[in-house]
């Protein structure tokens, strides 16, 4: 598959644990519109098996090669601060759409 490594300056800067989580509810929330543009076939992919997590469910853990997003130990050590790994991607999926979405989702997160 392909894995979206991502974060923003304020995720990168600030962080806090009370943003990554609402950070996550939103990805939860918007997880139909993930998978619609992380490539074709990808129920083949996520099927729960082989770490990755069920196409029809949304997770997340620390080192969890099989959670829909990875959060690395150094994101959790930096308070909360520097990049996350969604492994939701397949490979043939388009970058420039797998970006938007989490964009889009990133977005909706107020970080004030």
């Amino acid at each position: 598959g392909m894995h979206a490594n991502f974060s923003t300056k304020y995720m990168r800067e600030v962080g806090r644990k009370a943003y990554f989580e609402k950070l996550m509810e939103a990805f939860n929330k918007f997880r139909d519109e993930h998978i619609a543009v992380y490539g074709p076939e990808n129920h083949l992919r996520l099927t729960g098996l082989h770490e990755t997590q069920s196409i029809d469910k949304f997770s997340y853990g620390v080192a969890d090669r099989g959670a829909s997003i990875r959060v690395p130990h150094s994101f959790v050590n930096n308070g909360y601060k520097g990049y996350l790994e969604d492994r939701r991607p397949n490979s043939a999926a388009d970058p420039y759409l797998v970006a938007g979405r989490i964009l889009k989702t990133i977005q909706t997160v107020p970080t004030t």
